[in-house]
């Protein structure tokens, strides 16, 4: 997938943060972007500023990935307006944290669901067309998919869980001409768990660093797949 330019793309989760520096990445590129968010207010509000410098068109929709409905609409509705998909980033994501005796159940599903099942449906939804154009199927992981810690039994499972699903759908599609790739970031500058990013973060991964990585990974020749990138901070602040 080379030659970028006016490729279409769908990320889940795009309004802030990670999907939306992959958005930034993408429009950069040429390629028209639709992203999504819970709220069609901020998907609005998220399409309006990416458009401000954007070569390419952006569509805001509203979804909700726990719905295989909502992901279904959202591709639909990418069709319709631009007769075709070639490539989708399933980057949303949540966490709740808490010791497992503490876990509350709703809580549990709502990180399952979001992080893992809500992937599956982006993926059910969108695979044929993406079979048409050969396209390519990212996913965003975390380090937390290896590198467990307290209270976090919730978030670890989902990511390892995330982590262990990818590589297999890569292996089902690549004989489909569909790459598949996961990209497992550690800590990175973005609103997650309720973070408002700072002067603090400039140590971290910035959200146009993976948005960097996938127009990489979009440019590289097909003939190599990197199917599972660990990304880290260059350096840890010092203490």
């Amino acid at each position: 997938m080379q030659n970028l330019e006016n490729k279409t793309a769908l990320i889940t989760g795009g309004s802030k943060g990670i999907g939306y520096g992959i958005a930034e990445a993408l429009l950069a590129k040429g390629i028209n972007v639709a992203i999504t968010s819970r709220s069609q207010e901020s998907a609005d509000k998220a399409a309006e500023s990416l458009a401000k410098n954007a070569k390419a068109e952006v569509l805001g929709l509203q979804a909700d990935v726990r719905s295989f409905e909502n992901q279904q609409t959202c591709v639909n509705a990418v069709l319709d307006k631009w007769g075709k998909l070639d490539i989708v980033i399933a980057n949303a994501g949540l966490g709740h944290f808490a010791p497992i005796d503490e876990m509350e159940i709703d809580k549990w599903n709502e990180v399952i669901d979001t992080n893992l099942t809500g992937v599956f449906y982006t993926i059910k939804s969108s695979v044929e067309a993406l079979k048409k154009n050969g396209g390519y199927f990212f996913t965003i992981s975390s380090l937390a998919g290896t590198n467990f810690f307290p209270g976090g039994s919730a978030y670890n499972a989902s990511k390892f869980g995330l982590t262990g699903f990818t590589q297999s759908v890569m292996l089902d599609l690549r004989q489909e001409g569909i790459n598949v790739s996961t990209i497992m970031p550690g800590s990175v500058a973005t609103y997650f768990n309720d973070h408002e990013p700072n002067e603090k973060d400039f140590w971290k991964i910035q959200k146009e660093d993976i948005g960097q990585m996938v127009v990489d990974l979009l440019e590289m020749n097909p003939r190599t797949l990197p199917s599972k990138i660990e990304v880290r901070p260059s350096r840890p602040p010092q203490k």
